[in-house]
């Protein structure tokens, strides 16, 4: 037996209240009237032409390969023509604000604190029992053993165990500090002594230093990185966030 429901926007807000979203929906309407309010005060504008090649890059970004779909998929958001252009204003500004504070600041960020940008190929294995592993530490050094026979005997996960412990190209700053001090400190290729940390006893070869360049990837992540962390220290530095609610006066 077919059926039919209707949903009110009082629905969709009590449902958003049930679901305990509104937080998460504060925090993007904050994070809006930020960047609204920052990028008025700089004199950011956006032309049409950047609106219209916004909207473009939603269209492909969502698949929308035609105007029918285009509709459809405004429709099933409930969305209009102006929301849509509501949303390419807000992504344009957002860039051209980030350009405007951090354009000319992630190079002198990057040679500031490029030691956490630096990184290591590097193999591990993880025992448990501290003797153990000083005692293959040093079979290793005398070479009585590799590294790889150690990593193929004492790995437990299959296809770490057929890499002997790779765990490829490491960054600084995915390192436990008292690991990273050991690797960084390494003449490669080095076994360095065996560490301990609460996942257990880390038996590390050091296979080559990676020194940090601001490539295009590195770039972005900083740019971006610098941004979110100022909306951040925006948000947490408003005193006062005040809800009106729409059934009360």
């Amino acid at each position: 037996m077919s059926q039919s429901i209707t949903i009110s926007n009082e629905d969709i807000l009590h449902q958003v209240k049930v679901s305990c979203k509104i937080p998460e929906i504060v925090e993007q309407i904050v994070t809006r009237k930020v960047i609204t309010a920052a990028a008025e005060k700089a004199g950011i504008k956006v032309e049409i032409q950047e609106l219209q090649k916004a909207a473009d890059q939603i269209r492909l970004a969502n698949k929308l390969d035609s105007a029918d779909d285009t509709w459809n998929w405004l429709e099933k958001h409930g969305l209009s023509i102006d929301d849509f252009e509501e949303i390419a204003d807000i992504s344009i500004i957002s860039g051209k604000l980030a350009n405007h504070l951090f354009a000319d600041k992630v190079e002198p960020f990057f040679f500031e604190n490029q030691l956490d940008y630096v990184g290591v190929v590097m193999y591990e294995v993880v025992l448990d029992d501290e003797d153990l592993a000083i005692e293959l530490f040093y079979a290793i050094k005398e070479g009585e053993m590799s590294f790889y026979d150690v990593a193929h005997k004492y790995i437990q996960n299959t296809e770490l165990r057929r890499k002997g412990g790779y765990l490829g190209i490491v960054g600084r700053q995915d390192l436990k500090p008292e690991i990273s001090t050991a690797v960084f400190t390494a003449k490669p290729p080095q076994v360095i002594k065996p560490i301990v940390t609460s996942k257990g006893v880390h038996l590390i070869l050091v296979e080559e230093l990676i020194p940090a360049k601001l490539d295009g990837k590195l770039h972005t992540k900083i740019f971006t990185d610098l941004f979110s962390e100022w909306l951040q220290q925006q948000i947490e530095s408003i005193e006062t966030i005040k809800i009106i609610s729409a059934d009360k006066p």
